[in-house]
């Protein structure tokens, strides 16, 4: 059975992380009997009690002052992958951001990406795709879902059976143009359907920065880019324009050019990449502003590197530009905000509450540079936030 290539992990970044977690746990009330903090953790993590046999070597771990080998038990169980691992991730492969939606490839993928240790950086520039080697299981199909709806109605072991593989091996995208789980087939079926592509933007920017439109807007940047179909006077008043639309689009606009070439065709159920060609719907209501930006290529520029918005932390060893949405997605993988949106979600998920004080918000900045120095690996960032989080 092939579970995917595993990475060099780092183990140095994410010690300092546990150091500075244990320090922040020792400020906080006394925690509850060592059965009570396995249980608390096997919870969190995996959604469903431990058996007796795996309470007991758990609640033996905690005795022997070793909580992380106890969460490591728990994230042995197959439903952290089947049922805390998908909730997770579903609200990101929709608008509405519900859990109700079916299994589908890009909620696969991440799986899978967690269950290996990939370096979770990955999930927005890579040339990758988890299927399952499920007997009886219908063919990946680039234009259906019916491959994850067969893994979710018959219950199958998402933990034993994901295997690893390249989205151009199997949707005939190159692999230059593959882009993380922003090329799968889920999203472009809820964020590049019609529309202007905007959405995958936000969408991006929502589920893996944590960070919406309304908090990006910054009306000091350059307006060069913002495109045709976006009136200067909303309304009949330009003050709207200057004062409100073009904060976020002065920033959207130059990284969405990243997506020119992609659309999905509700026809086909497919995503369609046309490179060299950009998408008629860049060109939509072009009457709105004729002076406005016509798209011509698929090259972006990142503005926000310029303006307020630098407190994202963006990496010093990128350019800040490029051509396609791998390299936009490696731009925004790279950033710090990106790491501190996956510990903030993880925490929330594993703690079930917001990080609401100073030792939280301290786990939270330790376990984010731990992420970082340790590889990326999410799976450790579920085990030390449970191991945090086990005297609530």
């Amino acid at each position: 059975m092939k579970h995917g290539r595993r990475r060099n992990t780092g183990r140095q970044g994410t010690a300092m992380a546990m150091a500075a977690l244990l320090a922040a746990q020792a400020a906080s009330p006394a925690w509850a009997g060592a059965r009570e903090q396995a249980r608390r953790i096997h919870d969190r993590i995996a959604g469903v009690p431990p058996s007796e046999a795996v309470l007991a070597q758990m609640a033996a771990d905690i005795t022997d002052g070793n909580p992380q080998a106890a969460a490591q038990r728990a994230l042995g169980d197959r439903n952290f992958y089947n049922v805390t691992l998908k909730n997770f991730v579903a609200p990101w492969t929709n608008r509405a951001q519900t859990v109700f939606v079916p299994l589908n490839d890009y909620t696969a993928t991440v799986i899978g990406m967690v269950r290996d240790d990939v370096d979770f950086r990955e999930v927005l520039h890579g040339d990758v795709l988890y299927i399952s080697n499920t007997a009886g299981a219908p063919a990946y199909s680039s234009s259906n879902n019916n491959h994850y709806a067969y893994l979710e109605d018959n219950d199958t072991d998402l933990q034993a059976t994901l295997t690893q593989t390249t989205q151009s091996s199997l949707t005939g995208l190159p692999a230059t143009a593959t882009a993380g789980v922003i090329t799968t087939r889920a999203a472009a079926e809820a964020f590049f359907i019609a529309g202007t592509n905007r959405a995958m933007f936000r969408y991006t920017m929502l589920n893996h920065l944590c960070r919406d439109m309304d908090t990006m807007m910054d009306t000091t940047l350059p307006s060069d880019r913002i495109r045709q179909d976006v009136s200067r006077s909303p309304g009949g008043d330009s003050r709207i324009f200057l004062n409100s639309c073009i904060g976020c689009h002065t920033g959207m606009e130059p990284l969405t050019q990243a997506f020119a070439y992609y659309n999905f065709d509700a026809t086909s159920g497919a995503l369609q990449f046309t490179p060299g060609q950009v998408q008629a719907k860049y060109l939509n209501n072009s009457d709105n502003f004729k002076p406005g930006y016509v798209t011509t290529s698929d090259h972006w520029d990142n503005y926000w590197r310029m303006g307020i918005h630098r407190q994202l932390g963006w990496s010093a060893s990128l350019p800040g530009s490029g051509d396609g949405a791998k390299s936009m997605g490696w731009e925004l993988a790279n950033s710090d905000a990106f790491a501190e949106c996956q510990v903030k979600k993880v925490f929330k998920a594993v703690c079930l509450r917001e990080p609401g004080n100073a030792a939280d918000r301290a786990a939270v900045a330790a376990a984010a540079a731990g992420f970082r120095s340790g590889g990326y690996r999410l799976k450790q960032v579920f085990a030390d936030t449970a191991v945090y989080c086990m005297g609530d």
